[in-house]
């Protein structure tokens, strides 16, 4: 390990190679999984409270999923900007600009008068949504000599399940003494200790060691860049004349990868817009749930939901990723459209409402991880955004379709099978084109 001279006592271990132990392992886990609940507090607490915002702002259920959608082109656009913060400024400073967005976006949103301030102000969103691309590169670097690290990261990407069962919970039980706007303060100040907390964390080595052999060739150090490069695994910076930017990841060997692994995004994400984030206005308008049990189906099927994150993430470390996210999309969308069109009362609504979650954000457990090793180090965060920012799009297309099919009087069954269920499927049929990364028992090699 290199080290350099301490004028003030013995050598000091270079950062870029400073070991990672299981200290700081533990500490960047809780923190990443922590920002991450909070963020998807936010996120799902104004899909769950969608309806009542159309009350107080007399939308019809078309006009509150196009208010939605505009929202969501916000947030797409405010996405876009996130690869390259992520590789240019670092991950950890990265991480916390976007938590610190995020909560300002949420205690604004209690400030709302109409149509145009709620979308402006959800498109900044956009931002702590994207914390899970920096999670995945930053999660992939830190956890590089971990056992079993797709399932650790499981753990992490939990947070999902954890915080839109927070956001139905805590709102079934402050709701009505605080109303929505006071809701949504509820959710940025949540947000508050978990910044202070990640101001601590420590940068990832990978992006420091990037960053050196950047600083080395500026300077002519060309052999030494080139052994950081190798140590690292970036031998791509010195080898490849890559610059780290959009026109790498859609260069031969990587565009077909990136093209199938960004439709995949946004098709399941026109599902997960219908289910996961307008989950109480299709369980309202399509199996005739009052919206007081629709946010209890949300609380129940999120604990579902929150075991579909640890399932995925333990199978995918032993089948392959990518296997696991093909086939868990695809069981998903058929049990959802079991869900809407069989005659069920509400206990079987509630289990194939469950089962949708368990096998439609489930997924993302092994997903997220898989994102960050299927891409080069130098390109990581761009490529991740890549895919990533489809997610705002599939939600646009997916809050879109279905505003357009009920606007057309279609029963709001019909329109969430058809916006949500079929592209559930496509989804992971469109796994099928990406790159295979770890196969079956090929994790067991985890470092010494």
């Amino acid at each position: 390990m290199a080290v350099v001279p301490s004028p003030q006592g013995p050598p000091v271990t270079e950062a870029w190679n400073r070991p990672v132990t299981r200290k700081t392992i533990g500490y960047v886990s809780v923190i990443a999984f922590l920002a991450w609940v909070a963020s998807v507090y936010d996120y799902t607490l104004f899909g769950t409270l969608l309806p009542v915002l159309a009350d107080e702002f007399g939308w019809s259920a078309s006009q509150s999923t196009l208010v939605n959608t505009w929202a969501t082109v916000g947030v797409f656009v405010v996405s876009i900007v996130v690869g390259p913060l992520l590789d240019k400024m670092g991950r950890k400073k990265a991480l916390i600009v976007l938590m610190v967005g995020g909560a300002l976006a949420s205690g604004m949103t209690g400030l709302a008068a109409g149509a145009a301030s709620v979308v402006l102000i959800r498109a900044v969103t956009g931002l702590s949504l994207s914390e899970e691309v920096v999670n995945s590169v930053y999660l992939n670097e830190m956890f590089k000599k971990v056992r079993n690290r797709g399932f650790l990261y499981s753990l992490v990407q939990s947070g999902w399940p954890v915080g839109a069962l927070l956001s139905a919970g805590i709102t079934a039980l402050i709701l009505a003494h605080v109303g929505w706007r006071w809701s949504f303060v509820v959710a940025a100040l949540f947000t508050v200790p978990v910044i202070l907390f990640a101001l601590r964390l420590p940068e990832s080595p990978t992006f420091l060691a990037i960053k050196e052999v950047k600083r080395r060739q500026a300077e002519g150090d060309l052999d030494g860049a080139r052994r950081l490069a190798a140590e690292h695994q970036v031998l791509e910076l010195v080898d490849g004349h890559m610059s780290g930017g959009l026109r790498d990841v859609l260069a031969p060997g990587l565009r077909r990868h990136t093209v199938s692994l960004s439709l995949a995004w946004l098709t399941n994400w026109m599902g997960i817009q219908v289910f996961s984030v307008l989950g109480t206005t299709v369980l309202v308008g399509a199996k005739g749930v009052s919206f007081e049990s629709a946010l209890l189906v949300l609380v129940l099927s999120n604990i579902a939901g929150f075991a579909g994150y640890l399932f995925h993430g333990w199978v995918g470390d032993r089948i392959g990723r990518k296997l696991t996210i093909a086939l868990g999309w695809t069981i998903g969308g058929i049990v959802s459209i079991l869900m809407l069109v069989l005659p069920t009362g509400q206990g079987l609504t509630i289990a194939l409402y469950a089962l949708t979650l368990f096998f439609l954000n489930g997924p993302y457990a092994a997903m997220l991880f898989y994102m960050g090793e299927s891409f080069p180090a130098h390109v990581r965060g761009t490529g991740a955004n890549v895919a990533h920012v489809m997610a705002p799009l599939g939600g646009i297309a997916g809050s879109a379709l279905l505003s357009v099919l009920l606007g057309a009087g279609i029963s709001m069954t019909v329109a969430a099978v058809s916006a949500g269920s079929v592209f559930m499927l496509v989804s992971g049929l469109l796994m099928i084109g990406t790159n295979t990364t770890n196969r079956y028992g090929q994790q067991k090699e985890a470092a010494t």
